[in-house]
């Protein structure tokens, strides 16, 4: 079942529980009614929200990620499950005891992915992918050459301009590419933590102070989904660069895209859950390969991608 991921963004919302079901209450507007089970990620974005502690507790219990955003409208904190797995010690045991080998393969495999990823999107918007699939043919285990940046010298300038910086605190559309990746990252750390991982233990990101350094190093082929939407939205006659809520909304809307994953169409939020169990599958040394997207998103019976727009 594919999980929903539902925002909070109005002034005065309360969120409460109530037999298992999340109760959003807005003013001037009818109550509603959520089953748990069936929510994802809940992403609160208005300081004007209040919740029980049932809503945390719950969602939690039900293997939901709870994004909590700041001022800016970017995500402040990020709740998961600890008893997301049956065998979540097992394989805890099993990914901190992983070798540099198996860490660098699956570097290697996430890198290469990623570029070719990057690829996709310039070729689709710009008609050349400027030598990214050879890029990603040469990258070797962990990635020593630094080719993974190498192929960012390329890739930004061509797609959003040659002025364009890509830095979290940049002018747009920094600040669209900020929300989106925030929030798969977050979505990623449930697919990881489902999957009895620890996000903290990376194989390759190692900040002392970033606890989802997994999430961080899976989402990497995963983040020019973010790049072709915005691109998409970029174009159009009224190009947004404000975090209102139909952009965040077009953004969020990534999770339903279908998308090519180990040779497999399915939506992207069911994606993110079968890169994170093969790479558990690699960490706990009974898999040799990552299950990454290929392409960018199609249309359920489509074999061209689809075009990017405002979702």
């Amino acid at each position: 079942m594919i999980k929903k991921t539902v925002e909070i963004a109005t002034a005065g919302t309360r969120l409460s529980i109530s037999h298992r079901q999340l109760v959003i209450e807005r003013p001037d507007e009818d109550k509603r009614t959520l089953a748990c089970e069936d929510i994802g990620v809940l992403v609160v974005d208005h300081p004007q929200t209040s919740y029980t502690q049932a809503v945390f507790t719950t969602l939690l219990e039900e293997g939901a990620a709870v994004v909590l955003c700041g001022p800016n409208h970017l995500p402040a904190g990020l709740l998961l499950p600890l008893d997301a797995h049956t065998t979540q010690t097992e394989r805890h045991r099993a990914q901190a005891e992983a070798g540099d080998g198996v860490k660098n393969r699956a570097w290697q495999l996430i890198v290469a992915a990623k570029l070719r990823q990057q690829g996709a999107v310039l070729s689709h918007f710009m008609g050349s992918d400027a030598g990214l699939s050879e890029i990603a043919r040469r990258v070797r285990s962990g990635d020593p050459d630094n080719l993974e940046a190498m192929a960012a010298q390329r890739y930004w300038p061509r797609l959003f301009g040659p002025d364009f910086r890509r830095f979290r605190d940049g002018p747009p559309p920094n600040n669209l590419l900020n929300y989106g990746y925030a929030v798969v990252r977050a979505a990623i750390a449930r697919a990881i933590a489902a999957a009895g991982l620890i996000p903290t233990l990376g194989v390759h990101h190692r900040n002392r102070g970033n606890p989802f350094c997994l999430a961080d190093d899976l989402m990497e082929p995963y983040r020019p989904y973010v790049d072709w939407r915005v691109k998409g939205m970029l174009a159009g006659a009224a190009a947004p660069a404000d975090l209102d809520r139909p952009t965040k909304a077009a953004l969020l809307s990534l999770f339903n895209e279908t998308i090519v994953v180990g040779g497999r169409r399915s939506p992207l939020v069911l994606a993110l859950h079968a890169s994170a169990a093969s790479l558990c599958r690699m960490l706990t040394e009974e898999g040799k390969e990552l299950v990454l997207p290929d392409g960018l998103p199609v249309g359920p019976d489509d074999e061209e991608p689809r075009e990017a727009d405002d979702g």
